[in-house]
């Protein structure tokens, strides 16, 4: 499916170097005397694929075990507080750990930018996978006291920080590696990392929340999916290293004229463009945790549906989410990025509060109903956004411009959501409250996208 190789790119030192698209070939080495064959650069893309793959993947099984087992984990670091004022606080956690997430991607763009895409992508997925299995190691609060909510913070901005280098490198390697016909396709391939690896959150969730009662989940069960991590982690890393760097980094760096200074580059040089790719993520951010992430917590605390349905009614939409994703990839190829990231935006305005209100009847069938259109309408923005951003950017800078506008309104509006969420519920005393937070993002985001240039299959820029 992802597999189409296209004509070679030129040398470097081309007159032409800078505006043609050195991905497009899909070349293992650009500096290579001869053309590789087609079977070597299908085997060099299912590689590609994989690495990229495997980084989101055990960033989000993370995030998703997090916000599904958020109950468990409050009663566990947060026994002393009532359940709305402890969620709270958990949720609080998992936004703070987001405010990291700019520097990140300042320190994750800087490496990927200067140093290489493969460097950048082998730590980050390191640290991130380290401290995702530290967590299971936390003693209670009944154990320590107030350090076991301290070392549950240092952890998660250690997962901030690192993860915050994921998503975009993850992008930026597999959109300069794509034929340029198809990089919407090739980018779809993170967020289907990302629904995957919250599909199996939910449904280790499920499963343990089935299986385990409340005491045992309590005292160890909510440990074991964090345990996880260490193992898929270094996976991931091995998979990373046994790559090269894409066509068009190794290009410039035969060049030398990978730039010193990347985000100095960016705000200087590229600030418009991240203007408009920091609002173009706002519904990406906040839609992606209200839907996939918060949404179990919200059917069983704020709805009333069984915690086991409510991962199952999860689980469902996700598992149509991952296909819609790669459906969106290929529209966006054919259409454009912006008709896809706009139809997004209007949908989302129209659709979101009735989607809620029909939450609110409490029929199984209902909710799945609902939770697999509001993932087929997120979908338009998280397929698309990927290969979208990547191109807003020229290759000296697109690992930083991708890393710090992604992460800039993650941790602003992403990270803070399901906290936003349950403060609004808690104050204005309406189930819909969340619906209203979509809304506002979605109506920002299409003034963005409006603004952006159309990027679809038009050469990537070297500056």
């Amino acid at each position: 499916m992802i597999e189409n190789p296209s004509p070679a790119a030129p040398r470097p030192g081309s007159t032409t170097s800078s505006t043609q698209d050195p991905a497009a070939a899909g070349t293992p080495s650009p500096s290579a005397g001869t053309q590789p064959r087609p079977e070597e650069i299908r085997a060099t893309r299912r590689r590609v694929v994989a690495a990229s793959f495997i980084g989101n993947f055990v960033e989000w099984f993370d995030y998703a075990v997090y916000g599904y087992l958020a109950v468990t984990i409050t009663a566990v670091f947060f026994p002393d507080s009532d359940p709305q004022t402890g969620l709270m606080l958990t949720f609080g956690l998992f936004a703070i750990s987001f405010l990291v997430r700019p520097l990140g991607g300042f320190f994750w763009g800087h490496l990927g930018d200067r140093v290489g895409r493969r460097t950048a992508l082998s730590w980050s997925i390191l640290l991130m996978s380290l401290a995702t299995f530290c967590i299971a190691l936390i003693p209670s609060y009944a154990a320590i006291g107030l350090w076991a909510p301290i070392t549950l913070l240092v952890l998660r901005v250690v997962q901030g920080f690192s993860a915050s280098g994921e998503y975009a490198g993850a992008s930026a390697f597999l959109v300069e590696y794509a034929p340029a016909n198809r990089r919407g396709l090739f980018a779809a391939v993170v967020p289907a990392s990302t629904a995957t690896g919250l599909l199996l959150g939910s449904l280790i969730a499920a499963l343990l929340t089935g299986l385990l009662d409340g005491q045992q989940m309590s005292d160890w069960g909510w440990r074991l999916p964090f345990l996880l991590a260490a193992p898929m982690g270094l996976i991931g890393r091995y998979i990373r290293n046994k790559l090269e760097d894409t066509p068009v980094f190794r290009e410039l760096a035969e060049e030398n004229e990978p730039v010193k200074t990347p985000v100095s580059d960016l705000f200087t040089k590229h600030w418009r463009a991240l203007l408009m790719a920091s609002g173009a993520v706002l519904l990406n951010a906040v839609g992606f945790y209200v839907i996939l992430s918060y949404m179990p917590t919200y059917l069983s605390q704020e709805i009333g549906l069984d915690e086991t349905l409510s991962y199952i009614a999860t689980t469902v939409a996700l598992l149509t989410y991952i296909g819609f994703i790669f459906l969106t990839g290929m529209l966006s190829d054919r259409f454009g990025r912006k008709k896809v990231l706009i139809s997004a935006s209007v949908l989302f305005i129209v659709m979101t509060y009735p989607a809620f209100a029909l939450l609110g009847t409490g029929s199984f069938v209902v909710i799945v109903l609902v939770q697999v259109l509001l993932g087929a309408l997120l979908t338009l923005n998280d397929g698309t956004l990927p290969s979208f951003l990547a191109e807003m950017f020229p290759t000296k800078v697109r690992y930083s411009g991708f890393a710090v506008s992604f992460n800039l309104s993650n941790a602003i509006f992403g990270g803070t959501a399901p906290l936003v969420a349950t403060w609004l519920i808690a104050t204005s005393g309406s189930d819909l409250a969340p619906s209203w937070y979509l809304m506002a993002a979605a109506a920002l985001s299409f003034v963005a996208v409006a603004l952006a240039p159309e990027t679809s299959r038009k050469p990537l820029r070297h500056a």
